[in-house]
């Protein structure tokens, strides 16, 4: 039987998200913001809401808890929408908070046809999907929103490729030089793509040579904010060669209320900050630099795309809209939306949503007569079938949808 309203199917459904304890994650950020209790001091990095199933909500039926992924899965065109479920066959996307104490490593990730590919051909040699060395965990893309709650620091995209062979002309280490000196006489797309790929292959003494040399330099100019952050990243990931990024990437630090889009196929890490991030429904990551994981710098440089990103083109615009502010983002996984001091707003809604509280109280009503109310720090879960709601709250409150 289809989830109506008219057979009495609930419109909202309060929400247990699973918090992931990953190292780079702030001890102190989710519990000053959201006031959610952190006895044990452990890094409390990402609060999970959806349906992926490393890290699953539950939803509250009838005082019982249950799994988001077993809800949907009953009836998916009735939760997920009838376009939803055809076009994705799952909730097509995972929200978070993010809280990063420390970096998190440099990625890229793979457009939709090259997970598709890298999928299909890691299945068929038979890798493991849990071995260390696996690229692709699944055959989506990812790509990602991220809003700023707090200053939130950031490495998105290539800088102008002349401003790329200046700095590392400037900093004249011998280890390097001739890299430097091919990069210097083919300022190219092809260019950037061979001293990239090269730069992150060195081993042995020479890699240490250049981290090495890298870190003097950045000593003797740790007045200017960039070597600072150098030695910074330094502290966290000793001898990474992904402490050469910075000097390649636009580095950014979105204020609150910012955000910023990443597309597939361009290098990125966020470094620290607490922001909401909403992305595909993906676990793939291609990885640069800053870890101490498997890189696989081949695969890494057929998926990336070696092009400048505009420092004026890494913030996205918010468009107000019916009371809100949209943020624009070219995929159709997913839509994101900010509502400010919401007073009883009519929201329509034509697939599953996720409403998260960020500084207040959130009220939900539906026409039903039901109603339910989020403290912050708090997630709600709205199926499809709802149609339409009236959202109310003295706060900020995050709208996540598809």
């Amino acid at each position: 039987m289809r989830c109506t309203m008219t057979n009495n199917k609930r419109p909202f459904f309060l929400m247990d998200n699973v918090i992931q304890n990953y190292a780079w994650g702030s001890t102190t950020s989710i519990q000053h913001l959201f006031d959610i209790a952190n006895p044990t001091k452990a890094p409390q990095a990402e609060i999970w809401m959806g349906a992926h199933p490393n890290g699953c909500s539950q939803i509250h039926v009838n005082g019982e808890p249950v799994s988001l992924l077993e809800m949907i899965n009953q009836d998916k065109t009735a939760f997920l929408s009838a376009a939803t479920a055809a076009t994705f066959g799952e909730l097509p996307y995972l929200f978070k908070v993010l809280a990063a104490a420390n970096a998190l490593s440099i990625q890229v990730h793979p457009s939709k046809q090259e997970a598709e590919i890298g999928f299909e051909k890691e299945n068929q040699a038979g890798i493991p999907l849990n071995a260390g060395h696996r690229n692709y965990k699944d055959p989506n893309h990812k790509p990602e929103l991220v809003y700023a709650l707090t200053p939130y620091q950031a490495m998105n995209g290539f800088r102008p490729i002349a401003e790329i062979v200046k700095h590392f002309q400037t900093l004249n280490i011998n280890a390097i030089s001739t890299l430097v000196d091919a990069f210097a006489h083919n300022p190219t797309s092809q260019g950037l793509k061979t001293f990239f790929s090269a730069l992150l292959s060195l081993t042995g003494e020479k890699k240490e040579h250049a981290v090495h040399s890298l870190l003097a330099y950045a000593h003797h100019h740790s007045d200017d904010d960039l070597f600072e952050l150098i030695l910074e990243l330094a502290q966290q990931y000793p001898g990474d060669i992904g402490l050469f990024s910075p000097l390649m990437l636009n580095v950014l630090t979105l204020a609150p209320g910012e955000a910023m889009f990443l597309d597939a196929r361009t290098p990125h890490a966020y470094l620290k900050g607490t922001g909401l991030e909403i992305m595909a429904n993906s676990d793939n990551v291609l990885r640069a630099g800053l870890t101490p994981k498997h890189m696989d710098i081949e695969e890494l440089a057929s998926c990336t795309l070696f092009e400048e990103k505009p420092a004026s083109s890494l913030l996205l615009k918010p468009i107000e809209e019916n009371g809100a502010l949209l943020f624009p983002v070219p995929v159709r996984d997913f839509k994101f939306a900010i509502y400010l001091n919401a007073a009883q707003v009519n929201v329509k809604i034509n697939s599953a949503e996720i409403i998260f509280a960020i500084d207040a109280d959130a009220t939900l009503t539906h026409d039903n007569g039901e109603s339910l109310t989020v403290k912050k720090g708090h997630s709600i879960f709205i199926p499809a079938y709802a149609e339409h709601y009236q959202l109310s709250s003295l706060g900020r409150v995050a709208r996540a949808y598809n």
